[in-house]
């Protein structure tokens, strides 16, 4: 176990304070994530089931939502969920935190729309730096367009919405991502390996099939739409316009 003094890092200063909700029903779980991120100069907020999770989120609107799987009331999936279909929400990066450790269920917590994955035990300094990184990337992309139109499909990011004919599609947080990112990058193919880094936020090599299994998924949601979904054989995807 890392203990509490491991995780130092620089302090930020106070009017740059960003709020980060953390959501566990052990005390000593919050206690721990909850001092090494002060220390980070993060301002915290605590929340102890999913119920009182997903008021908190709504009225303070946290810069970033720590978010324990296994909860009393809500679990973290249904959570994660509910709070992708909120627009005031949907855009929160969130990081599960849980002791549920296979495959199955980190793919299954980046579906309903978590950005990380981080499994019990862990490192505090290894989740402060994962905390940073994703503030970072959403600072980055803030000033990306906000919608993309390809003849009768657009794509509407704050709303998190893709429709064709101005007919709304109901896609998961991570077919919306996955079309998202090879919206923004069309003409370019993009590999497996790189959707897996991008869009399900993997860094080591997983199985390739996550990608096709999603695609195929993506492409039956998207109907007629679906034309600008290319296969590059033997290379991976491309969006065309």
């Amino acid at each position: 176990m890392i203990g509490l003094n491991q995780a130092r890092e620089p302090a930020i200063c106070p009017e740059l304070k960003q709020k980060i909700l953390i959501v566990d029903d052990e005390p000593e779980a919050v206690e721990l994530v909850e001092f090494n991120l002060r220390q980070a100069g993060f301002e915290t907020i605590r929340a102890m089931d999913g119920n009182e999770a997903l008021k908190k989120a709504k009225s303070q609107v946290p810069a970033l939502i720590v978010l324990d799987v296994m909860l009393p009331e809500v679990d973290g999936m249904e959570v994660c969920k509910l709070l992708r279909r909120d627009p005031v929400t949907a855009k929160v990066p969130i990081i599960m935190l849980t002791a549920k450790a296979s495959e199955i269920d980190r793919v299954l917590g980046l579906e309903f729309g978590a950005d990380d994955y981080v499994t019990k035990p862990f490192s505090p300094r290894e989740l402060v730096l994962r905390v940073k990184k994703l503030l970072q990337r959403g600072a980055t992309t803030s000033g990306k367009q906000e919608t993309m139109r390809f003849g009768d499909l657009l794509i509407d990011l704050p709303k998190y919405l893709v429709s064709w004919k101005g007919k709304a599609i109901e896609l998961t947080a991570t077919e919306f991502k996955l079309v998202t990112v090879l919206a923004e990058r069309a003409g370019r193919v993009q590999s497996r390996d790189a959707l897996l880094r991008d869009v399900w936020n993997y860094d080591a090599t997983i199985d390739t099939r996550t990608v096709d299994t999603h695609m195929r998924r993506l492409r039956e949601k998207l109907g007629p739409a679906a034309k600008h979904l290319d296969t590059v054989r033997g290379v991976g995807y491309r969006f065309v316009e």
